[in-house]
């Protein structure tokens, strides 16, 4: 989210945001073109960025967004993704009563109740985000019909574990920069809030997220597929350079990732949720402003960025060009190919 709001942000794109200044789209429901903001089915208004969390509905986003939108989204392991959520949704209902995850999986019966607003949070997580029944027939015709379905409905599908590959293939399919696509790790956890799971554990997530992990290993294989139609040799260069200017910026602007407490700059800090200790990050001292904006913009998160839009938004309906925050290194060597997109190219 945070590549598109910069992208957005310092092009005067126009963003489809939340209606009421909601962080989401009326999330866990079902997405529908009433929730954006500004939009009217008689006057159509043009909107260049969807990015905001939804459940996703095609036929919806349609009405929003311009014909030739390019859709893509991204997975990651339900491992990974399961004790995540324990951790971040531990005060809500659906895991108030087990002790650890160990236990919710070893009594689902018990403790899962489907009927719950919260199940999504506790089974196969990503299915129910793209929009398709999460307590739903595990069978290999159903895998099948929803792996096709997302196949059909995304242009590409990230894969989190291998993040820098795939914003590669997205830098290349949007016809983008390494500096569009250059970003920071935001929303990270501290290890002490993480827990190492035994191979029993993980093979009970597999199973218990069905519907997720097909998905998952549905979208690796393509993802690799499109590595080896891009080039191998090709693909390790150009991670290796998107490495290489992370690192640089990284050094340039901070001073490393910090507990929450120790955020120095409260609009930087994460928000924080159950037993989760999400991570932030403090500048370093001394910066100029222009690189003390484009720094802070790297790390702002979600919340304070979607509220800036708006203060944006609020300022004026038609805002004039304005100036790129740009990376304060490498300066001469940015250039944008957003301008041979014109206004052709849509993000959702």
């Amino acid at each position: 989210m945070n590549i598109l709001f910069r992208f957005g942000d310092s092009r005067n794109l126009t963003f489809a945001l939340p209606i009421y200044e909601f962080p989401q789209f009326m999330y866990p429901n079902f997405f529908y073109s009433e929730y954006v903001d500004g939009f009217s089915k008689k006057n159509k208004k043009e909107f260049h960025i969807m990015c905001h969390h939804m459940r996703f509905q095609l036929a919806e986003v349609e009405k929003v967004m311009p014909n030739d939108t390019f859709y893509f989204t991204i997975l990651r392991n339900p491992v990974s993704q399961m004790e995540s959520s324990f951790s971040y949704y531990r005060g809500m209902d659906i895991f108030w009563k087990p002790k650890s995850l160990e236990e919710f999986l070893s009594n689902t019966s018990t403790y899962y109740n489907r009927s719950s607003t919260n199940s999504h949070y506790a089974k196969n997580f990503m299915t129910f985000d793209l929009g398709f029944n999460h307590n739903g027939w595990e069978s290999a015709k159903n895998f099948k019909l929803i792996c096709q379905a997302v196949d059909i409905m995304f242009d590409l599908v990230l894969i989190s574990e291998y993040f820098d590959e795939s914003l590669v293939l997205l830098k290349n399919a949007l016809c983008w920069t390494f500096d569009d696509v250059l970003s920071i790790p935001l929303n990270s956890r501290s290890n002490k809030t993480k827990k190492s799971l035994s191979k029993e554990i993980q093979y009970k997530i597999q199973s218990w997220n069905q519907l997720d992990w097909h998905l998952y290993v549905y979208f690796n294989r393509t993802l690799w597929n499109q590595v080896e139609k891009f080039g191998r040799k090709r693909m390790e260069h150009e991670v290796k350079e998107l490495r290489r200017r992370r690192a640089e910026i990284t050094k340039f602007c901070f001073q490393g990732e910090v507990d929450p407490d120790k955020v120095k700059d409260k609009f930087l800090k994460p928000f924080q949720a159950g037993i989760a200790k999400i991570l932030g990050y403090n500048l370093k001292p001394g910066l100029k402003d222009d690189d003390k904006d484009f720094c802070q913009k790297l790390v702002t998160p979600e919340l304070q960025y979607s509220k800036l839009l708006w203060k944006k938004k609020s300022q004026t309906h038609s805002p004039p060009k304005g100036k790129e925050s740009k990376s304060p290194l490498k300066q001469k060597e940015r250039a944008y190919s957003y301008k041979n997109h014109s206004n052709s190219t849509n993000y959702s």
